[in-house]
This record gives structure tokens, C-alpha cells and sequence, in this order.
């Protein structure tokens, strides 16, 4: 009995990692930590069925821990994301200018005029004072953020159209944009 505990614990565990190293937004990071709550528990009936002290009271505190995690993206964060994303709705059905969650920035897809896929935005550079966009922190190639190169796109030669950053360059555009390093941006 305490063999095949063991063994879902450990699907459980890594599964749940894989979610929320992944990053896929804050749903899935919220079902992430219900797995390890779920692992937390298996653990915790593995200690007690090994007669395991340690393992007992480590996934004790585990499993606050992993509650604490699932409250906070699946309750906090989904409701905070929620409320961004019908502010945008909102406004597409009111005069004046449309409105976008700025945190989308930091994950959007970067695409073409025509819908190319050029890369991801993963971060964005406002004017304290002004607040104004200056530019974005684009990344593009790599596997799981080794190997990518980042570049610096300028908010004027950019949009939000459909949920997407559009760009106003092609693939060969954008490989002619100022490459960045991933610790030492422009202060202007």
C-alpha cells in the first residue's frame, strides 16, 4: 500500500511542477498547486503508513502551503485577470479609446501585419512621470527561454490588435531591431 502512495505522490508532485514552471497563466498555475495539494496528502500518508516523522510534518505545512497557492491563483490572480479582461471588453462597446490589461504585455504574442507570428512581448518600459509606453522587451527563437534572442521594439511602431501585440515590421524587420541583453536594457 504505501509503494503505490509513494508512487502518486511522485506523479503528483512532478506532474504539478511541470504546471507551474510552465507558466501558462494564472488557471493553470492555480490547478498546478491543487496537484501538489494532492501530492502533499499522498506524501503525508506515505510518512504515516512508513512510520516517517519528518515526511509527516514537512507535507503538513505542504499542504497550507499548496492551499495557500491555489487560493491565490485560482481566487486572487483568476479574479484580478477577470476583471482586466472585462474592463477591455467594456470599453470596446464605449466611445472613446479601447483599453488592454498592461499586464497582457508580458505574454502577448507579437505578430505581423498580416498575422505572422514574430515572437512574445516579456516585458514593457513606461515613463514614470508620463506613463507613456516608451518601448517593449520582445523575445524571439529559443526552447524554454534558452536560446531566445530579445529585442527592443518601439511602442510607436506597435498595437494591441485582438488580443496580440501587432507589429509594424516583418520577420526581417524585427531581426534588424536593436538585440538585447537579458540584464542590462536601455534607460531611454
Amino acid at each position: 500500500m504505501d509503494q503505490t502512495v509513494s508512487w502518486i505522490a511522485t506523479a503528483a508532485t512532478i506532474f504539478a511542477a511541470c504546471l507551474t514552471a510552465s507558466n501558462l497563466g494564472s488557471r493553470i498555475t492555480g490547478y498546478g498547486f491543487i496537484v501538489f495539494t494532492v501530492g502533499s496528502i499522498a506524501w503525508f500518508a506515505t510518512g504515516v503508513l512508513t512510520d516517517q516523522p519528518a515526511l509527516i510534518w514537512t507535507n503538513v505545512v505542504m499542504t497550507f502551503l499548496n492551499l495557500f497557492g491555489v487560493w491565490r491563483w485560482l481566487g486572487r490572480q483568476a479574479k484580478v485577470e477577470e476583471g482586466a479582461q472585462r474592463a477591455a471588453e467594456k470599453s470596446q462597446r464605449l466611445e472613446g479609446e479601447t483599453l488592454f490589461p498592461a499586464s497582457s504585455l508580458t505574454s502577448a504574442k507579437l505578430v505581423s501585419a498580416d498575422g505572422e507570428g514574430l515572437g512574445r512581448c516579456v516585458d514593457a518600459m513606461l515613463g514614470c512621470g508620463s506613463g507613456r509606453l516608451q518601448y517593449l522587451v520582445v523575445a524571439q527563437g529559443g526552447v524554454a527561454g534558452v536560446g531566445e534572442t530579445f529585442r527592443r521594439l518601439e511602442w510607436h511602431q506597435a498595437r494591441v490588435h485582438d488580443g496580440s501585440v501587432q507589429a509594424d515590421v516583418d520577420q526581417a524587420g524585427l531581426d534588424q531591431l536593436p538585440e538585447l541583453t537579458r540584464d542590462d536594457w536601455p534607460g531611454r
